[in-house]
Order: C-alpha cells, then sequence, then structure tokens
C-alpha cells in the first residue's frame, strides 16, 4: 500500500468527519419544511458553521479523489471510512463525554476490520470491465436502492428515516467515488476535453449534489447518532462493489482471505455503528425541534 495513498485517504477522512460534526450542528436549526428540498442547501448556505462544515466536507472530497486516483476503490473506500473516528473525537470534545466501552470497542473494531480487510485482500489494480451493461448494471442496483431507501425514508420522518436516509447518502456517495476514479483516468489520459467529454464527471456533480440533500435532511430531523453510522457503513460497501464490479479492483479470492475479508467489512460495519451511536455523538436539537417534529410526522 502506497503510503501517499495512506496519508491522503486518512487526511479525507479527518476532514470529512469534522465536516459532518459542523454540518450537522448547523442543519439541526434548519426549518424542518425543507425536508428533502433543495432549498434546505439555500437555507443553510447563510450559516457560517455550515459553510466550514462545507469547506472541510470539499477538502476532504478533493484528497480523496487525489487518493483514489493513485490508489483502488477497494483500497481508500476501508480507509475513509475512519472518518467516524474523528467525527467522535471532535463530538467528544463538544459533549465531553468519556469514549467508555462501547467507544474503545466500536474504535478497536474500525480499525481492526479496516486493517483485516486491507491486508487480506490486498487491493491491487487490474484492467476495467468493458461491458457497459455490467457497468450500469451495478450502478444501477446502486442508484435504485438509494432511491428506494430514500421514498421509506419519507413515510418515516422521525424513526427510521434518517438512518435510511444515511445509507441511500452512503449508496450514492460510494457510486460517485468510483466515478471519481473513472474521471480521473479520463483526465490523465486526455486532459481537460476527455473529462468534459464522457459522463462520468457530471455524474459525480448529480450524485455529490443529491447526497448532500439528503445528508443535511438526515441531519436536520435527527442527531448525528442516528444517520452517520449508516452513511458511512455503506458507503464502502458500494464504493467496494464498484471497484470490484467494474473498475478492475482486484481482490485475492482464497477461502481464508475471503474469510478475513468478510470478517473485515463486517468489523467495520459494527464498529461503525458502535461509534455512531456512542452518547458522545451530539444530539443537535434545539428548543421547539421536538415539537415542530412531532408535528412533522404523519398521522
Amino acid at each position: 500500500m502506497s503510503v501517499l495513498v495512506l496519508v491522503l485517504a486518512v487526511g479525507a477522512a479527518c476532514c470529512l468527519g469534522i465536516g459532518f460534526v459542523l454540518q450537522q450542528n448547523a442543519a439541526a436549526r434548519a426549518p424542518l419544511g425543507d425536508f428533502l428540498s433543495p432549498r434546505l442547501l439555500l437555507d443553510l448556505v447563510r450559516v457560517p458553521r455550515w459553510l466550514g462544515g462545507i469547506g472541510f466536507m470539499v477538502v476532504g472530497m478533493v484528497l480523496g479523489a487525489i487518493a483514489l486516483s493513485h490508489g483502488e476503490v477497494s483500497l481508500v473506500e476501508p480507509l475513509l471510512a475512519t472518518n467516524l473516528l474523528f467525527a467522535l473525537l471532535l463530538s467528544r470534545r463538544q459533549t465531553r463525554r468519556p469514549l467508555g466501552r462501547q467507544g474503545w470497542a466500536g474504535l478497536l473494531l474500525l480499525a481492526g476490520g479496516v486493517t483485516a480487510f486491507i491486508v487480506a485482500g490486498r487491493p491491487r489494480g487490474g484492467d476495467a470491465v468493458s461491458d457497459p451493461v455490467r457497468q450500469w448494471l451495478i450502478i444501477g442496483v446502486m442508484l435504485g436502492l438509494a432511491l428506494l431507501l430514500t421514498v421509506y425514508a419519507k413515510r418515516s420522518v422521525m424513526s427510521a428515516g434518517p438512518a435510511l436516509l444515511g445509507a441511500a447518502a452512503g449508496l450514492l456517495y460510494g457510486v460517485q467515488d468510483a466515478l471519481t476514479r473513472v474521471s480521473g483516468q479520463r483526465f490523465s489520459e486526455g486532459g481537460w476535453v476527455s473529462l468534459a467529454t464522457g459522463w462520468q464527471v457530471y455524474g459525480v456533480v448529480a450524485l455529490g449534489v443529491t447526497g448532500l440533500v439528503l445528508v443535511q435532511s438526515a441531519f436536520e430531523t435527527a442527531p448525528l447518532r442516528m444517520s452517520l453510522p449508516a452513511l458511512t457503513a455503506a458507503q464502502p460497501l458500494a464504493g467496494i462493489a464498484c471497484g470490484v464490479g467494474f473498475l478492475g479492483d482486484r481482490l485475492r479470492t482464497g477461502s481464508g482471505a475471503l474469510a478475513w475479508e468478510a470478517a473485515g467489512l463486517a468489523g467495520i460495519v459494527v464498529g461503525v455503528v458502535l461509534l455512531g451511536l456512542h452518547p458522545a455523538m451530539p444530539s443537535g436539537t434545539v428548543p421547539g425541534q421536538r415539537q415542530r417534529q412531532r408535528d412533522l410526522q404523519p398521522r
């Protein structure tokens, strides 16, 4: 594994984690009438804390894009999942709660899961699949799942809605990371002309904006611990599926390697959930918000 990719991916995770916390602090105070509407972004753009969070997120995405240009999606995605560690560190500083058994267990599972997956799988590059049907099938499945989760989230705004929106956004961000990798390859091979004439770069923008609306709607309606674990767990799974499915990423396929890879992914997911549900994660609620949440629930 390249040290450059490691530093870039972990740096991206740090910026993303800090950005998510700042965004949720601001989104929790946005009008709930803007739920799942682009108007939400217009309201939040006037909030300095939210702009700061977006700034950190943009830096994280740029660092992640550079990491993806030098490393495989299947390698970078598990490292990006560590953004939850940095989100918890900032949240802990705000709430002054100790990590406790849950925090340390989540930290060890997440770190151990990432290590196990990378060491056992040894992600490496290969030839991208040229079959467009296979590519669109994988992308279509991810987008279809995201749409389905969003529809169900809209029906259960205050119960499972935030987690469903987080998972939907994670799936979109995973596909976005894969398309970012392809866009970087097109740019390195043909410059700006090749980049502008490919649909992938426009897909990156569209997925980014859509994912941002989903994430802010989730942050707006519930504490960070309700949505960030689902987002952080879904993104690497979708990214790895795209990487192996049509970008040509290769993983070791021996029985022992597959067992450790599965155990690593399971450790990542369980660690993410434990850290995301930690009491140190900020609630983000403001006076009167719970009443507005009850008013928004379908009767």
